[in-house]
């Protein structure tokens, strides 16, 4: 909601966060839906909040991940163990949404099992403000575009270093919320050298686009996501380092806000 108090669409929520956040970028932490339960996954994510978080990615649990490091795969498998499924991670976007926009990001599968209509309308319900299918690419399936679309939501692309120029610039033209723009050829997971290739992905991806450009996979440090916010990134998402602290700490909830508060104020810095 707005100051005014005009309810918001998914996209405004979105684009509110990154022209609001009062840091070098937007702090885009990554959180496993029911990992390591239900109830933790939303004390995880309002710690997040609390500590500085502008956008969660939400993610859902599934057997067979294709962007998932070691990290986010075990912690989907052990909260697919523990009982979590849509419905619940759905319930998690609901509590979340209320304070902070969340995307969720899931594999197509669980969005053409029930129709892409039906399953976008279902989580629009939720309050959450866009969508990832990694394995959905640009082209395919339009109906889920179309149903983000009628609904407000962001269907939010995906872009590689090995993304095409062509291609590059077609995703560009149609990005909406914002460019997921992947930082390494990979998948999640956290590396210890990676400031030297931020300026050239990102070079590559503003000049595709008029969206914001949120840069992943690999950063987990506040000095990492100093870099990636000086090299020209609107947004710096976080996961592999966040579910790590999750599953090492007897309080995930604290664990994990500690970490997103380190790299809140390391955003902070020299603006």
């Amino acid at each position: 909601m707005s100051e005014n108090g005009t309810v918001l669409n998914g996209l405004d929520r979105i684009a509110a966060a990154f022209a609001q956040t009062g840091k070098q970028a937007a702090l885009m932490p990554y959180l496993m839906g029911g990992y390591p339960t239900l109830a933790d996954s939303i004390e995880i994510g309002e710690a997040c909040v609390q500590a500085g978080a502008d956008i969660i990615e939400l993610g859902m649990p599934y057997s067979d991940p294709l962007a998932d490091g070691p990290v986010i795969h075990a912690a989907g498998t052990q909260a697919l163990q523990a009982g979590a499924n849509v419905a619940g991670v759905l319930e998690v976007a609901r509590a979340l949404a209320q304070s902070v926009p969340v995307v969720l990001m899931c594999y197509a599968n669980m969005v053409f099992a029930p129709g892409a209509e039906a399953f976008v309308e279902r989580l629009a319900k939720t309050g959450a403000s866009g969508l990832i299918v990694p394995d959905l690419p640009l082209g395919e399936g339009p109906e889920v575009g179309e149903a983000c679309r009628m609904h407000g939501l962001a269907l939010v692309p995906l872009v590689a270093p090995t993304t095409t120029p062509e291609r590059l610039a077609e995703i560009g033209k149609s990005a909406q919320g914002f460019m997921y723009t992947v930082s390494v050829v990979g998948t999640t997971g956290e590396r210890s050298e990676l400031g030297e290739r931020f300026a050239q992905v990102l070079e590559r991806a503003k000049a595709s686009t008029r969206a914001p450009i949120a840069l992943g996979f690999g950063i987990s440090t506040p000095e990492q996501a100093l870099q990636a916010a000086q090299a020209g990134a609107d947004g710096v998402i976080v996961g592999t380092r966040l579910v790590r602290a999750a599953g090492e700490s007897a309080d995930p909830a604290g664990a994990v806000g500690a970490v997103v508060g380190e790299l809140a104020a390391g955003l902070a810095q020299a603006r």
